[in-house]
């Protein structure tokens, strides 16, 4: 720990979420420091995310773009990342993501395939990749995975990622079983509710082939029904299902970031009792709580069910309470910076 004697030599961890819509993690880490470096804090900065998108961001940013097949089935530029460490991150929302379907009322459900985010596996299988990570959120699609699978198999000649020595993690945020994707996510995407009968009927035919096929069932595995089932078509590749955010805060090193913080900010565009299920505000949280170090926390809006009990602990900020929600959504970055400023001005000794 620095001294907190002095103010000038205190350290503060920015660790954020994106605020969706509005500005993403690592834009709100800058906003963050402006506020933070104006009171002679040092900063460490590791922005977040907890599965889908800002996966990229929370592991340093795109640096590869391709073309890959979209939701609709037309060619989209994708953007994903390679290191140097031979680390693949993909997002299935840049390859495969409901907005590029033209959102809700756009997409169309029964054909939306995940071909894309599994042509963007295959590349960087085949560009040398030891672990390639796919953050799975933000999809247009209800395939069950198999627009990938079938993209991946095809690339690999047949081989499956491991067969390649490479190993294969997708980052999820949600628990829902393979067969109830159409059933739980299926009006987001657009379906009516003939349609998530078809698609569930499709989803259970699915489960049987991947059994037939490689021996896996994912009917029980938790998360299997992530971005439409992607989540169990990278089970039966020989992928592995983990939680997102446990697997961004290893990767970034959160803890030791903690460990060398005298303060902690972290925040997201709306606070509510799911923030502190899996998401990357309760596990910053739960990461500082050792340490009985001050945690800030910066919300775009705070909703009625977020929990009090754990707000209570800690040093909570409203943008829209604060400053107006007008300026809380079009002046996002300046509420940030301010908040912050203001929270740690009053944590000095």
């Amino acid at each position: 720990m620095t001294s907190a004697d002095d103010a000038h030599a205190r350290t503060v961890l920015l660790a954020p979420d994106k605020f969706r819509g509005s500005l993403t993690a690592p834009e709100v880490v800058a906003a963050a420091r402006a506020g933070a470096e104006e009171l002679g804090w040092r900063v460490i900065e590791r922005p977040m995310a907890d599965g889908g998108e800002g996966m990229l961001d929370a592991f340093g940013g795109a640096n590869r773009t391709s073309t890959v097949t979209g939701p609709g089935g037309t060619a989209v530029e994708a953007r994903w990342r390679f290191g140097e460490d031979r680390v693949a991150v993909v997002e299935s929302a840049a390859a495969s993501g409901l907005q590029m379907a033209g959102g809700k009322e756009g997409n169309d459900p029964m054909t939306a395939t995940s071909t894309g985010t599994g042509e963007l596996i295959a590349e960087a299988v085949l560009a040398g990749a030891r672990r390639v990570i796919v953050g799975l959120g933000g999809s247009a699609m209800s395939d069950g995975g198999t627009g990938a699978v079938t993209a991946v198999l095809d690339a690999l000649d047949g081989q499956r990622p491991g067969d390649r020595g490479c190993e294969l993690l997708a980052a999820c945020d949600v628990q829902t079983g393979f067969a109830d994707a159409a059933i739980v996510f299926g009006p987001q995407k657009g379906a009516s509710s003939q349609q998530i009968v078809e698609l569930t009927g499709r989803l259970f035919e699915i489960q049987g082939e991947y059994v037939e096929r490689f021996g896996v069932d994912v009917s029980g595995v938790p998360g299997a029904g992530a971005a439409g089932g992607l989540g169990g078509g990278l089970v039966a590749l020989g992928g592995e299902l983990v939680p997102g955010l446990a697997l961004v805060a290893g990767q970034v090193g959160l803890a030791d970031a903690v460990a060398a913080a005298d303060a902690v900010v972290t925040g997201e565009g709306a606070l509510d009792a799911e923030s502190f299920n899996g998401k990357v505000v309760g596990g910053v949280v739960d990461a500082a709580e050792p340490y009985g170090i001050p945690v800030v926390v910066v919300a775009g809006t705070v909703r009625p069910d977020a929990p009090e009990a754990r707000l209570s602990r800690l040093h909570v900020v409203d943008l829209s309470e604060t400053y107006g929600a007008s300026a809380s959504w079009d002046d996002t970055a300046r509420c940030v910076a301010s908040a912050v400023r203001a929270q740690l001005a009053a944590l000095a000794p």
